[in-house]
């Protein structure tokens, strides 16, 4: 009895370093878990007057069998009664590690090469910042970094950000979040 729990400890701990060793993160220069975005990241439009930045984001621990890399940015609060999509970028190439501030700017095309841009819910392919209604309270922004077991998702040009939702959960096999607020009084 001594020696099958003593094999189970063993056991348990290489398991739980195992799946810790690669384990994928997302940081980001920008914006941090559960801390406030600056105006950089509100959205200029709608009535906002921000900048319109996407935040830097880099990722690390590529877990294996990564092909590609998709990034989703969304507001689950939004009163739509199906969120916000803010930003989703697909078949960011596999030796791709990291986005500079600003990269989902459509009028500087940064991105890496072969990724695509989803129409985001404000209508625009690109990113669109944080614009949540005047006395709505605390929004949570999640930006999401997501490792694919595919190199391409075979997107229509006109995709949806529900269907690139879809397609992306389909095959994501880890993801990594940072989910920042966003209020206007």
């Amino acid at each position: 009895m001594h020696r099958s729990l003593k094999f189970l400890s063993v056991l348990s701990l290489a398991l739980s370093s195992s799946v810790f060793a690669g384990s994928l993160t997302l940081t980001s220069q920008d914006i941090s878990e559960a801390k406030f975005m600056s105006k950089d990241h509100e959205f200029n439009g709608f009535g906002c007057s921000g900048g319109d930045k996407s935040p830097h984001l880099k990722w690390s621990g590529i877990p294996k069998g990564t092909k590609s890399f998709a990034i989703t940015a969304y507001d689950a609060d939004a009163p739509t009664g199906s969120g916000w999509w803010h930003w989703q970028i697909v078949n960011i190439p596999m030796s791709v590690r990291e986005l500079a501030t600003d990269a989902g700017n459509t009028k500087k095309p940064t991105l890496p090469k072969g990724s695509m841009q989803i129409q985001n819910d404000y209508g625009t392919r690109g990113f669109g910042g944080a614009c949540p209604p005047k006395g709505h309270g605390i929004h949570h922004y999640r930006f999401t970094v997501h490792a694919l077991s595919v190199e391409k998702l075979e997107l229509p040009e006109d995709a949806s950000g529900a269907l690139a939702g879809y397609m992306i959960n389909a095959h994501t096999i880890e993801s990594s979040t940072i989910e920042s607020l966003y209020k206007r009084d």
